[in-house]
């Protein structure tokens, strides 16, 4: 029965490959977990077993190199790209100092062994050095599961990665135009030419290019070929360069990092893409080089085997440990430094490609069949260590800090967006999630409320298309949303309603549109929600999409600390500007930036943060010498009598029509003690002072009651 079908083996019809490449996916990590063996090295494992060195199942056609390649540049890619930027600039020494050490030492002791245990030449030795210095980040896979790709050892990770990785990639360079007899200062003077090229295009057009293309066109679909483009473009521009294409997706994710928000639809398809498909093709197409039979073919084998094993998992480890009382990290950090950086793939795999085809002699190759044999099985061992160390410590790490006391203020939040327009339903979704709190993940609210009248059954379809629209939004970026089509006679009164029946801490709605010149700039629904309810009301009005805001203007009135949702929004403002990755530069009174600052420091170490006075509230228009076509001016306004108001905010919407129309806008009417029509019967600039003190004296007995209640 086997001899019949052995001819049926290996399988080279695409279709059937594609198919049982896809059962590997489905049902490897299935298999592996329930042995508490991580996915990747199931994957690897599977790749060894169905390739021509296993059962001969599947032939290791050109779709393993394709994809396996954008796998790896994937895996580079990621990594890059949801790195903290803030956490990597405050970061910047710990992580050249690891990725120096995390070099020198496996390059220091890989050429010793190279030269004394191995008795090879001095090029070999350098080749072999480079392998063991460099390596892949194929477990940050299991650090993104555990939510910690923004730790700071993760950061300090991926520096060091980079770092590693670019300085063993020069020295092949010297490698190879030694081995091709061109080792001149004008190989070095045009190899860096190149480099400073195409590292200065990146940096330069690559952002001028996204904003453009992310202003003109919003479709999901569209930017996520977009992002891919720009991906394997500058793959293909660092090979010309003389680099390794997995130095250009690196490069890439650092440029497009603050152009896709972490919790964005686009983020969302990018790593659903990835971790799908082209990452488990690469680890599939790294198992099926493995070649367990080279381990008997003879002695010479196993002992070059074991030395590079040995030697890599070790000078890691070494590289690792020095690092770690330097940079005062903790036994778990240190082990996940060493899980990141002890896996050699695809660095090693390019390099040693390499080294088989640069020739010594007439007829000698740089690298033997032992040699090419020694790296894929370090490849696979490897790859299990770090998985295994990488899973192990991520996980002590966040049961520890899922354990620590949360440094979040306030301990319930349920954002409720009120849609409208259909225009705005995607901007209001995006500005809904980033303002969420990414730990909790508590779900989102969107209402469309319809007027019972005669075109009732029309608000009605329009109402489900936007929820429609609202819903595929909330799932493109794997966020929670309810959504309720409401029928009422009243637009303030059903809101109102369905705020009370859901708890919801907040309301989200878009900027109203004039119709009439009668009509009020907020608009009546805004105006009459504002007098109805105490709780904090943001209103927005995006003039771009919500990614490519390159700074937030927020705008404080006097007094404002005193309000009770004072610290509700710094939060929410501060959480947009992490997720943006954006400057936030605050213009309030000197005694409101004392509390300010301390409290984003405390809270938000990563915010980039600047502080401008603005002692008197009539001079806003100062703000906008410092507003651009790509900031959000963000106005923390106050409803009338309450402890923040003041009577300059009667001009606020002749300014703001006249001054910020060309300008993306947030109004915020923070949460306030006491009901707001209560507090609008207040007369807020009392004439004598036996009615001002009437109002101080109503004021605090209110603020009180509320407080003890």
């Amino acid at each position: 029965m086997l001899t019949e079908l052995s001819h049926l083996f290996p399988i080279t019809n695409p279709t059937w490959i594609f198919l049982v490449v896809l059962v590997i996916i489905l049902f490897a990590p299935l298999v592996f977990n329930r042995i508490r063996i991580p996915h990747i090295v199931g994957m690897i494992l599977a790749g060894l077993l169905v390739g021509e060195h296993g059962f001969n199942i599947l032939a290791r056609d050109s779709s393993f190199e394709l994809f396996g390649k954008v796998g790896l540049y994937y895996i580079m890619f990621l990594a890059s790209l949801e790195m903290d930027m803030e956490g990597l600039k405050k970061n910047k020494r710990q992580g050249i100092i690891f990725g120096l050490l995390t070099f020198i030492i496996p390059f220091s002791i890989g050429y010793f062994a190279g030269r004394t245990l191995l008795g090879f030449n001095m090029e070999a030795s350098l080749l072999l050095s480079c392998i063991f210095a460099s390596h892949t980040l194929v477990a940050y896979p299991i650090v993104g599961r555990y939510g910690l790709s923004r730790h700071d050892s993760v950061t300090i990770a991926i520096a060091g990665t980079m770092i590693a990785l670019l300085l063993s990639l020069f020295v092949l360079a010297g490698i190879s135009a030694s081995a091709e007899g061109d080792i001149s200062t004008r190989f070095w003077l045009l190899f860096g030419t190149k480099c400073l090229i195409y590292c200065l295009f990146v940096f330069l057009c690559y952002p001028r290019i996204t904003r453009y293309f992310f202003k003109k066109y919003s479709d999901n679909v569209t930017q996520f070929t977009f992002v891919l483009v720009l991906l394997i473009f500058s793959a293909a521009l660092s090979e010309l360069a003389g680099l390794e294409g997995l130095f250009g997706a690196f490069l890439a994710g650092l440029v497009l990092n603050r152009y896709i928000p972490r919790v964005s639809p686009l983020m969302n398809r990018i790593e659903f893409v990835g971790n799908a498909l082209f990452i488990p093709y690469f680890l599939i197409s790294v198992g099926m080089l493995i070649n367990i039979k080279s381990l008997f073919n003879h002695k010479e084998a196993i002992i070059v085997i074991l030395v590079m094993v040995v030697t890599a998992t070790l000078t890691k480890w070494l590289a690792a440990q020095a690092s770690r009382p330097i940079l005062k990290l903790s036994n778990d950090e240190g082990n996940l430094l060493f899980g990141l950086s002890n896996a050699h793939a695809a660095g090693a795999l390019a390099m040693i490609m390499v080294g088989t085809q640069l020739k010594i002699g007439p007829s000698e190759y740089l690298i033997n069949d032992d040699v090419l044999n020694g790296v894929v099985l370090m490849i696979l061992i490897s790859c299990i260590i770090s998985s295994i160390v990488t899973d192990r410590s991520a996980r002590k790490i966040a049961i520890a800090e899922n354990t620590a006391p949360s440094n979040e203020h306030g301990k319930y939040e349920k954002i409720m967006i009120a849609l409208n327009n259909p225009d705005s339903v995607e901007q209001l979704i995006d500005t809904a999630i980033m303002m969420q709190n990414p730990k909790s993940k508590k779900e989102l609210i969107a209402l469309q409320v319809c007027i019972d009248n005669a075109h009732a059954d029309q608000q009605k379809k329009q109402g489900k298309l936007n929820l429609e629209r609202a819903a595929k939004a909330a799932a493109a970026a794997d966020v929670q949303l309810s959504t309720y089509n409401r029928v009422g006679v009243n637009v303030v009164g059903s809101i109102l309603h369905s705020m009370k029946e859901f708890e919801a801490s907040e309301l989200l709605m878009g900027l109203h549109h004039k119709r009439k010149m009668s009509d009020s700039y907020l608009g009546t629904v805004a105006s009459e929600l504002l007098d109805r309810t105490n709780r904090q009301v943001i209103i927005v009005n995006y003039l771009m999409p919500v990614n490519v805001v390159h700074r937030i203007i927020v705008a404080v009135p006097e007094k404002a600390e005193h309000e009770a949702g004072f610290y509700q929004w710094i939060e929410r403002i501060s959480r947009m500007g992490e997720q943006l990755g954006c400057r936030i530069d605050f213009h309030a009174h000197t005694n409101t930036i004392k509390f300010i600052q301390p409290y984003i420091h405390t809270h938000h170490p990563s915010a980039r943060t600047s502080y401008s006075v603005l002692d008197d509230w009539r001079d806003l228009l100062i703000v906008t010498q410092h507003l651009s076509y790509d900031h959000l001016f963000v106005l923390i306004s106050a409803r009338r009598g309450s402890l923040s108001w003041q009577p300059a905010f009667d001009n606020l919407p002749a300014q703001l029509m006249k001054h910020f129309s060309n300008n993306s806008l947030m109004i915020i009417y923070p949460e306030q003690f006491g009901q707001a029509h209560e507090l609008s019967f207040v007369q807020p600039l009392p004439t004598n002072t036996t009615q001002l003190f009437d109002n101080t004296f109503y004021l605090k007995t209110k603020n009180s009651q509320e407080t003890e209640q």
